[in-house]
């Protein structure tokens, strides 16, 4: 009796068990996919199909019947069968059942969507509540499916002469599958605390963990994936932001059609299906809204685009009966491979997606790479409506606590929705060991030390910028130089270095030292002394930071600098919010290494000291911000941003030969476009007031040499000089300097061989004041403009490329060739 009891109970299970349902619904008689179409499975289940008509649900024996809608279309029932995993469903256009769907207006979605619109700001929950906070736990994936990959041992051969002739076993996807079976790729989870007031919504994290890592890569962590609210003008989906559905015009640009209406959360809903009218892989987004029928709020959105890469968000909500509201409950985010002709790399490569080199993509074998997906589940909880709220620096869009890095098990325990699963549990213990055996967090940190241009020490990280480099007056620059570490100490630093040049002979010092007194704010005091040189009238902003270069092209054919011997102290501090800022105090002597002396009242200087006191301070008020336990990082640039300095010499007294002020701005806009392309604008001025010798004037950036043929002057380009104005040609002691530049669409000319085409004109206008006070050099001045245009074919070969550019307008030279310059660009894409 017991065995039949026991085979009863395992047929009972069998029957039950849930199995995979996998099919796609087209039109019978066009053959296209119906994208969003219904399909109702155990009796009221529902599910819809993906932006290909596909669909993927699990189910049971039970109710073995699921039922497809789609406006326009007749209903079809289709029968579940056990071994049976793909259905095709066909549907048959009906057309009374379309007429009566669009008996007003033509077009009843639009209508509501125009309503939805008409009343997004009442439904905002930014614009309808005071203040509201509440938490959210997030989980990271980096995985596969097992059961999608054919885990085989394949049999590579290579073409010779006498036929194929076997070479190796390729394991690649045997091992693949068999990995992945057993745990993910990578997990990491957050538990977070987000509050609004004023218009502002801040997340506090509170505790952080990722596989592998006892330092998290905050860069991921502050990686926005997709938006908070659906109502904004702009939706950021995998930070690229695109038109909303519902945005003030938004009818003018996407089409809707009205394919259902639903039940959610006992109220009911329209649901809409929306797509971008112009034919285009990045012309907009496409997916589904759910309208509420009494107060037209979202209920729910699926935002989805499919180009390079195949990225979704859904967000689903809550209806708060007390602040007649719905209210976002939960968001999940989803990337899948696309169609990529390049290798595309993810979260700091994280995650790859390698390219279809193949032109025929339905015959190219498919590699571990197009089974990978990543996938975000957001769940909030423990809500607060209309409470008073404390957002303490609100300016930071995301605080990390600086205990939330290690918290206990009962921790993850209270705020998990759900506990962690055998394969979940398994990737930590995997990533965790494999790290630690391969010494990975240490080789991170190593990697994003050169990346900045050091090389890390045990406590001591070596500038490589100051190993060697190149100019016309120093000949050969070498020399040795760095900085102490974190692990020396994390509040005290000392930085020198020393150096030597070849064909002047003189030696380079440089030290200093300070100490922070603001870990929030990242605040430092310090001071040090520079004996070096200088290009003259060079314009540079204290506060810049000198990016890292394998290679910097401009400094070879300079040949005029100025030597300082420089006494400086100085405060740098981002107290301010969105800013950076140094404020310093110095004296220099300088001593000018070209031919030259600075006339004032009848008295040649021909070396002479300065006192001055400087501010400089970038200013960015459209970022936003992250506070890490390490420091303030900028975790999504937005444009314009700013630059300004001033230098105020102190009075004679306080040793200083001349009596100047002068003032420096810079702004700096970025805009990206869907279709890849991307256009840069650079506006900078310097205006200089008083007695200021030509060492300290304005050179705007020249970077061509005097030479006879345009082959003579092919040297390297530099980023925003003029190419092709010669050295010391003109100086200002004040001007204006504009830059465009576009990129287009990498150009495609071999299978590896893609430049990237930008097209540059550049302009100048500039003065120079009491021009008789400069002696000894010959120059000319900016008043009538100076124009070139041209355009860079970059990274052809190896990151090389070619550049050429043209003179024209008041200062054009008589001879045609004079007015062109030919150069090579190299650029290094690294990152980590």
């Amino acid at each position: 009796m017991k065995y039949i009891f026991l085979f009863l109970l395992l047929t009972s299970l069998t029957l039950q068990a849930q199995f995979q349902v996998n099919g796609i619904v087209k039109d019978i008689e066009t053959n296209k996919a119906l994208p969003f179409a219904t399909l109702t499975f155990d009796k009221n289940h529902k599910t819809i199909t993906d932006v290909d008509g596909k669909f993927a649900f699990k189910t049971t024996t039970d109710y073995p019947i699921f039922e497809t809608t789609y406006l326009g279309y007749s209903n079809t029932k289709n029968d579940l069968s056990i071994g049976l995993n793909f259905y095709p469903i066909y549907l048959t256009p009906n057309t009374t059942a379309l007429q009566k769907a669009t008996i007003f207006n033509n077009n009843p979605a639009t209508a509501i969507i125009k309503q939805a619109i008409a009343l997004k700001k009442a439904n905002n929950p930014k614009n309808n509540l005071t203040s509201f906070e509440f938490k959210s736990y997030n989980k990271l994936l980096v995985s596969a499916h097992p059961d999608s990959i054919i885990g085989t041992l394949d049999s590579v051969f290579i073409q010779r002469r006498r036929g194929l002739v076997f070479k190796k076993i390729d394991s690649t996807k045997f091992k693949f599958k068999e990995a992945i079976t057993k745990h993910h790729l990578f997990i990491t989870e957050k538990v977070s605390h987000f509050q609004f007031k004023d218009n502002s919504l801040k997340e506090t994290i509170l505790g952080t963990k990722m596989a592998g890592l006892k330092q998290p890569l905050y860069e991921i962590i502050g990686f926005n994936l997709q938006s908070f609210s659906v109502y904004d003008e702009k939706y950021e989906l995998f930070e690229t932001k695109y038109k909303s559905p519902i945005s003030r015009n938004a009818p003018k640009e996407y089409s809707y059609k009205l394919l259902d209406t639903v039940n959610i959360g006992g109220r009911m809903t329209y649901m809409i299906h929306f797509k971008n009218k112009k034919i285009s892989k990045t012309a907009g987004l496409e997916g589904i809204l759910y309208i509420d029928q009494k107060s037209y709020a979202v209920a729910k959105a699926v935002m989805r685009i499919k180009g390079v890469l195949d990225i979704s968000g859904t967000h689903e909500f809550e209806y708060v009966p007390e602040q007649k509201m719905w209210f976002p409950i939960s968001k999940k985010f989803k990337i899948v491979k696309g169609k990529n002709d390049d290798d595309i790399k993810i979260l700091g490569g994280t995650i790859q997606f390698d390219g279809d080199f193949d032109d025929n993509l339905s015959t190219r074998e498919k590699q571990p790479s197009d089974y990978v997906y990543l996938s975000s589940q957001t769940n909030n909880f423990d809500f607060r409506y209309n409470k008073p709220v404390t957002v303490k620096k609100s300016f930071v869009s995301i605080e990390i606590k600086d205990n939330a890095l290690n918290k206990p098990v009962d921790f993850w325990n209270k705020y998990r929705k759900d506990s962690l699963d055998l394969r979940e549990k398994k990737t930590y213990f995997v990533l965790d060991t494999f790290f630690q055996k391969k010494r990975l967090e240490s080789k991170i940190r190593f990697g994003r030390k050169i990346i900045n241009g050091y090389l890390p020490l045990p406590f001591f990280d070596m500038d490589l910028r100051k190993l060697v480099r190149y100019n016309n007056y120093e000949g050969f620059r070498l020399g040795f130089g760095g900085v102490t570490n974190e692990r020396m100490s994390k509040i005290f630093k000392i930085d020198a270095y020393a150096a030597y040049g070849t064909k002047d002979g003189a030696f380079k010092y440089h030290f200093g030292a300070s100490v922070r007194v603001g870990k929030f704010s990242n605040s430092w005091i310090g001071a040090d002394y520079t004996d070096d040189v200088r290009e003259i009238a060079s314009t540079t902003f204290a506060i810049d930071k000198v990016p890292f270069k394998l290679y910097d092209p401009r400094p070879i054919n300079i040949s005029t600098f100025y030597n300082y011997v420089s006494w400086r102290t100085y405060i740098e501090t981002a107290i301010i919010p969105k800013t950076e800022s140094i404020w310093e105090l110095s004296h220099s002597e300088i001593l000018p290494k070209f031919n030259y002396a600075y006339n004032l009242h009848n008295h040649l200087y021909t070396n002479y000291q300065m006192t001055t006191a400087k501010v400089s301070l970038q200013w960015n008020p459209f970022s936003d911000y992250m506070q890490t336990p390490n420091g303030r990082i900028e975790i999504e640039k937005r444009y314009p941003k700013f630059t300004f300095q001033i230098t105020q010499s102190l009075p004679k007294a306080v040793l200083t030969d001349f009596q100047f002020t002068k003032i420096d701005f810079k702004t700096e806009y970025e805009k990206k476009y869907l279709n890849g392309q991307k256009t840069n604008l650079l506006f900078q001025g310097g205006y200089a007031l008083g007695d200021v010798p030509l060492t300290h004037l304005y050179n705007t950036s020249p970077n061509n040499i005097t030479k006879e043929t345009i082959v003579q002057r092919i040297t390297f380009a530099g980023k925003n000089s003029f190419e092709t104005m010669y050295f010391n040609e003109f100086f200002s002691s004040e001007f204006a300097y504009f830059q465009f530049k576009h990129s287009l669409n990498r150009l495609k000319l071999f299978s590896k061989i893609k430049p990237s085409l930008v097209l540059v004109s550049r302009m100048a206008w500039g003065n120079l004041q009491k021009p008789e006070q400069h002696v000894g050099i010959e120059y000319k001045t900016l008043n009538k403009g100076y124009f070139e245009s041209g355009i860079e074919l970059n990274q052809i070969l190896n990151g090389l490329g070619l550049t050429a550019f043209y003179r024209y307008g008041p200062n054009q030279l008589p001879k045609f060739e004079d007015n062109i310059a030919v150069k090579l660009s190299f650029v290094l894409n690294i990152g980590l």
